[in-house]
């Protein structure tokens, strides 16, 4: 699951303060995670394993917790298996191993972990949670995600660059998502007023999603349109030498 290095995928172009952000997390959290990582690579384990025990447990969290209405403790059992993005890249790392492999079993979990999420979010709304226009928010949610990755990588499969990140990428769908699913959850535990907080940030995350699509799309019609002329540009010019 994920990239957390450049061992285990590609490396992103982020913003100044997305930049901050991921460089000070992830040097906390190299600091944290790097000797259960060394002490999960001395017992033989390798970052693959790693990285599909991750996906099962975010499942598993996903769709036995949030279909019941148990969104606090979804949210606990799914926290504590993403950690697994962290510790596969840090194992790859002290391994010393570059793995097109790993980076392309990273990227498709990935998306298997977010549809289990957001599908959990579907089932709970269809079922007991009783409300249709949520339940589409969330399969929106859903689809979108998937979308928004797929352009990007659609793009540089056809040699663009898809230079943009857009307003809500899987990281920040992830933790909006999580943290307001673990927070309403606390409204079985008699806090009040706090179960509105999933319904909200799962229109923030819809909304978002939809601006980063719309972004990603035109940024490709844009880096195509400029490729095609570059590419017309430098046939005319071969043609133009060809006849001088």
């Amino acid at each position: 699951m994920g990239q957390p290095v450049a061992t285990r995928g590609r490396a992103a172009k982020p913003t100044l303060g997305k930049a901050m952000l991921n460089k000070y997390a992830r040097a906390f959290f190299t600091r944290v995670l790097t000797p259960f990582a060394a002490f999960l690579i001395r017992r033989g384990v390798s970052p693959d394993t790693v990285t599909l025990l991750g996906t099962a447990g975010v499942i598993a969290g996903a769709l036995v917790f949030y279909p019941r209405g148990e969104l606090f403790w979804g949210t606990i059992v799914i926290t504590l298996f993403v950690f697994s993005d962290l510790v596969d890249g840090n194992m790859a790392r002290q391994l010393g191993r570059s793995s097109r492999w790993g980076a392309f079993l990273d990227s498709t979990l990935d998306r298997v972990a977010d549809g289990a999420i957001f599908g959990g979010f579907a089932l709970w709304y269809a079922g007991g949670g009783d409300d249709n226009v949520l339940c589409a928010v969330s399969i929106f949610c859903l689809t979108s995600g998937q979308v928004v990755s797929y352009t990007k990588a659609r793009g540089e499969s056809i040699g663009l660059p898809v230079a943009v990140n857009g307003l809500v990428e899987r990281a920040e769908r992830l933790v909006i998502s999580l943290v307001a699913a673990g927070l309403s959850g606390l409204h079985a535990f008699g806090v009040p007023g706090i179960q509105y907080l999933l319904p909200v940030a799962l229109w923030i995350v819809a909304v978002g999603s939809l601006v980063t699509l719309i972004q990603r799309v035109v940024t490709v019609r844009r880096e195509s349109a400029e490729a095609d002329a570059a590419a017309e540009g430098e046939n005319a010019a071969q043609n133009s030498e060809a006849t001088s």
